[in-house]
């Protein structure tokens, strides 16, 4: 007669099924650890952000941008003297109208020149509520604003203290309202006496409003005690 083999009992089905799992479970993590198995729930490494791997962000393919919606951004790769030939920024310093033939005189540029002291930092971007410019052509003007100013700080100071603590703290902007051009380069002017940093867009006058119009100015990031000495009195946008 063939032998009749007991079925195995659940208390060894059990043991049989973890010795099983265990040597899966490592000889798939020695797979991954090798590369050869990649690990969809392991969250990427964080990219370090800030001046110092600014070469690393990441930015939009050329292609990818639909020129229809641009409201032409000051131009990154070819820097602040492409910004200025392309009529995106008014002046790096203080600015003013020529009485005699209307035109804009530009000042001579003033390099940063704050004392860090260690105090928190923040960046003011001041519009012109004047011009009538929608929530979107504000948006749009602000960031150009934002990144005149730290495009400064990157050509002027690119080791800045206040630079890589205003990134640190979370980069705070306040957004303010000035109702006419000549507020806004006369706060200019004031911020530039304190050396701050302080930038004035000029809109190209594809949209919305006359080319040159001068649309927001961004100052910082800087001490806030500073800054506020310029737009302490300003109200909230």
């Amino acid at each position: 007669m063939a032998d009749i083999r007991a079925p195995p009992t659940p208390m060894a089905m059990l043991i049989g099924t973890a010795i099983i799992a265990a040597v899966s479970g490592y000889m798939i993590g020695i797979a991954s650890s090798l590369g050869f198995i990649p690990i969809p729930f392991m969250s990427k490494a964080v990219t370090a952000r800030g001046v110092s791997n600014y070469d690393d962000e990441e930015e939009s393919e050329e292609e990818d941008i639909d020129e229809s919606i641009l409201d032409h951004a000051p131009n990154w790769a070819n820097g602040f003297e492409a910004d200025k030939r392309d009529g995106l920024r008014a002046t790096a310093a203080a600015t003013k109208k020529g009485k005699e033939n209307n035109q804009l005189v530009v000042k001579p540029s003033q390099e940063t020149a704050v004392v860090d002291s260690g105090e928190p930092c923040k960046m003011v971007l001041i519009v012109r509520t004047d011009l009538g410019m929608t929530k979107g052509k504000i948006g749009a003007q602000c960031g150009h604003a934002t990144l005149a100013c730290y495009k400064h700080f990157l050509k002027n100071d690119p080791k800045s203290t206040i630079l890589r603590r205003w990134e640190r703290e979370g980069q705070m902007k306040v957004a303010l309202q000035v109702k006419t051009e000549d507020e806004l380069d006369m706060l200019q002017a004031q911020a530039i006496s304190l050396g701050l940093v302080a930038e004035v867009i000029a809109d190209a006058g594809r949209t919305q409003i006359a080319a040159g119009s001068h649309t927001v100015l961004g100052i910082g990031p800087g001490p806030v005690s500073l800054i506020d000495q310029v737009t302490g009195q300003l109200r909230l946008l």
